[in-house]
């Protein structure tokens, strides 16, 4: 393979996922996501090989793009995360049926409970964030 080749190669990527330069929206950003999520279903490719070198640098832009997004402080924790989403959306208590009865979600938001895995896997797709702001 020649330089030509690899060129038309990085800018098939680059116009697909546009993997050239930062994540630049919420759009593309969910776009990686799901390139992520079809590439881990593959777990024999994911885990070495030219695609874990793929998910590296998907991982890397996604980070990069959280970072920003989301500058989560070292001191909160996923139930302040949690209390502040809910204060951003409207939302109440009763509004998060995933997570439970009205008293669990006041239980999780008093430290009284943590968020199991079911319960921060639905937070985070219910609002588009990285599952380890809930873990």
């Amino acid at each position: 393979m020649n330089l030509t080749d690899i060129t038309a190669h990085w800018l098939a990527l680059h116009e697909a996922l546009g993997l050239g330069s930062p994540v630049q929206n919420e759009a593309q950003h969910a776009q990686l996501l799901e390139v992520v999520d079809a590439l881990m279903e593959d777990k024999a490719a994911a885990d070495a090989g030219p695609m874990a070198g793929l998910l590296a640098l998907l991982a890397d832009r996604i980070r990069a793009y959280e970072d920003q997004t989301q500058p989560w402080s070292e001191q909160s924790t996923p139930a302040s995360r949690l209390a502040f989403l809910m204060e951003q959306h409207g939302l109440r208590q009763s509004d998060l049926p995933e997570l439970g009865p009205q008293s669990v979600v006041s239980e999780l938001l008093r430290g009284k409970r943590t968020l199991n895995m079911r319960q921060a896997v639905a937070l985070a797709k219910r609002f588009a964030l990285p599952l380890e702001a809930f873990v």
